[in-house]
């Protein structure tokens, strides 16, 4: 008959079944999720939201999103206290962390062409 989890972890030395249960913990931390990190410092939505000037249901929006902007992400985690890293892993290289992201200026749209007018359709009556 096949053992369950807790009768194999019971059975190693109190040493093991620590440093496992540490490792288990750093693993859970390294995946958190952005609703995780705002539990984590005890901040409700509604409080979030003040802090980014936004609503509440803005920062519910928000924590379901998979895909944000690194500034949105980075005032997200500032929110929180925290600090946004973002550590590029290559194959065969040590990590590398990307840094002046932050300091980068949004590009702005391009100009409108000057000279160029559109006309205005007439507007269509309704018979």
């Amino acid at each position: 008959m096949p053992k369950r989890l807790e009768e194999i972890l019971a059975e190693l030395p109190p040493a093991r079944r620590a440093r496992i249960e540490r490792e288990t913990e750093k693993l859970i931390a390294e995946e958190m999720a952005l609703r995780d990190l705002r539990n984590a410092v005890a901040l409700t939505q509604t409080k979030m939201g003040k802090l980014l000037g936004i609503g509440q249901d803005s920062v519910s929006r928000l924590e379901q999103r998979c895909d944000l902007l690194v500034s949105t992400l980075r005032g997200y985690i500032e929110a929180t206290g925290g600090r946004l890293r973002l550590i590029a892993e290559l194959p065969d290289r040590p990590a590398i962390e990307l840094v002046g992201l932050s300091t980068l200026i949004p590009l702005k749209r391009p100009a409108k062409r000057s000279g160029v007018k559109r006309s205005k359709r007439p507007k269509r009556t309704v018979r």
